[in-house]
């Protein structure tokens, strides 16, 4: 594919950000423990693929000072004007657009995982901890080889609401890629419908390969089935890591 041609088009991001927020709702009470600490000092946090908005909009009603960003310039808009009162919502691309060093960087919804390939998810990483000042938190979750397998022979998913419909077809070409071929039909203010189709390819890495490529950054992390009481969707795995320092958080609820 061409990989100039960015993910989340228009048409897609409307339709993820009317049909599929439950994800960023479901895991933002986890994420707002872990940054306890983060909001008591008033640390700026770094979220990474915020989509359209939703997560952000969790933190940034929390009273957390938001950077909020993603590589689709659709999803960008759309949360502008969901979140318009965070400090800033921005365009990054990842691995090469530099993260600004903050208090915490999280991401949920797999961001990392759009990436082309597993070297670049890795340079991601790297990029993350190195953003994670002393004392802070990184919290972001990625897909497991043990995504595809499950998924892979099952039927396309197919929704069909008043003025949008989605069908998405799914196939494993390599152990280490998972695709999905999108389909979306959107009404228009006009009543005219149109469509849109997206490919998009997931990287799937070996994640208990990464608390030690984290270490290496001097960041101490886990690998957890959700950020708090919510378990994630199978092979989708969290990971939480903390750099130490003077104002070093612990798991939500030790002592601080």
């Amino acid at each position: 594919m061409d990989r100039a041609e960015p993910y989340y088009r228009p048409d897609l991001a409307l339709v993820h950000h009317l049909g599929f927020g439950s994800h960023a709702d479901e895991c933002a009470p986890g994420v707002l423990a872990w940054l306890e600490p983060v909001l008591a000092r008033r640390g700026l946090v770094v979220e990474l693929g915020c989509g359209s908005g939703r997560l952000t909009r969790h933190l940034v009603d929390a009273g957390h000072r938001v950077l909020a960003t993603d590589a689709s310039p659709a999803m960008v808009a759309l949360a502008r004007t969901v979140v318009p009162d965070a400090e800033g919502v921005e365009v990054l691309t990842l691995p090469d657009d530099p993260i600004p060093a903050a208090a915490a960087v999280v991401s949920v919804g797999h961001a990392l995982s759009y990436l082309p390939d597993p070297a670049a998810v890795d340079r991601a990483l790297v990029a993350c901890a190195r953003a994670v000042r002393p004392g802070g938190v990184l919290a972001l979750d990625v897909l497991d080889l043990a995504y595809g397998p499950p998924r892979v022979d099952a039927p396309p998913y197919v929704r069909v609401e008043p003025d949008w419909v989605i069908v998405t077809r799914y196939a494993q070409p390599a152990s280490a890629r998972f695709v999905r071929d999108i389909t979306v039909f959107v009404r228009d203010d006009a009543g005219t419908w149109h469509r849109d189709d997206e490919h998009h390819e997931n990287v799937l890495v070996d994640v208990a390969r990464v608390p030690a490529l984290l270490a290496s950054e001097g960041i101490d992390a886990t690998l957890r089935s959700g950020f708090g009481a919510e378990v994630l969707p199978a092979g989708l795995v969290a990971l939480v890591g903390i750099r130490g320092g003077p104002d070093a958080v612990g798991p939500p609820g030790a002592d601080r």
